[in-house]
């Protein structure tokens, strides 16, 4: 009876020594340091989870238990030959991870910082203007969508696409429905490239965009589809497609994608997006109108 009632009190002994005299020593920085880390892992698990980089982490994570189980084991030649790997292992990571370190960076890039953000289209261009560019945008996409003409339009923020522009791509025209509609014609040297939008003008034509590898979005979806996603995951820009296959027209923003748009629901989507009008606000979510849903089937808001 005395060895269990010694047991109380040694375990409380054990909890003061290991748990509660470590927690009165933290801080109030200490916590928002945690909360930092713990913020930082997940944007991290979130960013590559449904990357190809996902994959490969999960077989670094393989070679370091091996390494690990070699060293217990004295396994020497697996030891050798997996301490020869990491001697080049953080370049290798830097090459085989480029496109998702890059994605990475120009998303903290254009990140805003302190309630700033960067000059937005509607800071520097009228109002009418950009309302007369949604305009012909919207009357374009909906009569291509009535003959299932396949289209993808890119508009252009404060990120310059450049990159993706070819001298023989740059065709600086006005913007109208009418040439909106001729460059996507199926018989037009640039119909299967997008458009891209700079301010509110048709700045280039036929530009081949970098596809989203995210394993997330609707299988059923093709490559204009995945382009618009592509290219907004690495920029701000706002796309805007037009399948070919069933004329439904979607937006893509911030690497997320939205479908069945309407005439005036797209019309108020852009407007939203262009402007960054509190009302519809600059990051696509649910049901933000009541004929679009998203098609990312794996992720919620």
């Amino acid at each position: 009876m005395l060895k269990a009632d010694n047991v109380v009190p040694s375990l409380w002994d054990k909890i003061k020594q290991y748990i509660l005299l470590p927690l009165s020593d933290i801080r109030f920085v200490d916590i928002i340091d945690i909360l930092i880390l713990a913020l930082l892992f997940y944007a991290f698990y979130h960013f590559i989870k449904n990357r190809r980089a996902g994959r490969l982490i999960s077989g670094l994570i393989l070679i370091i238990v091996f390494l690990i189980l070699s060293s217990a084991f004295q396994m020497h030649a697996i030891k050798f030959i997996l301490q020869n790997f990491y001697q080049v292992g953080m370049l290798a990571i830097i090459i085989v991870f480029q496109p998702e370190l890059r994605a990475a960076l120009e998303k903290v890039g254009n990140t805003p910082l302190s309630g700033l953000r960067n000059i937005s289209l509607s800071e520097t261009r009228d109002i009418a203007i950009i309302s007369a560019g949604i305009d012909a945008i919207c009357e374009a996409v909906c009569d291509m969508s009535l003959y299932k003409t396949g289209a993808l339009i890119v508009i252009e923020r404060s990120v310059r696409l450049g990159e993706y522009i070819k001298p023989s791509n740059v065709i600086e025209a006005k913007l109208t429905s009418r040439m909106l509609q001729s460059l996507f014609f199926n018989k037009a040297p640039y119909h299967d490239g997008a458009v891209i939008i700079r301010n509110m003008q048709i700045f280039a034509a036929g530009c081949v965009l970098p596809l989203s590898a995210d394993e997330s979005i609707d299988s059923s979806l093709g490559t204009r589809h995945r382009a618009a996603v592509g290219i907004t995951e690495v920029s701000d820009a706002v796309a805007v497609v037009v399948s070919e296959e069933t004329g439904i027209i979607s937006v893509a923003c911030e690497g997320r994608i939205k479908r069945n748009y309407n005439y005036n629901s797209l019309k108020k989507e852009l407007f939203g997006l262009l402007t960054h009008n509190t009302h519809t606000g600059t990051i696509i979510r649910k049901n933000n109108h009541p004929n679009a849903h998203d098609v990312f089937d794996k992720e919620g808001d």
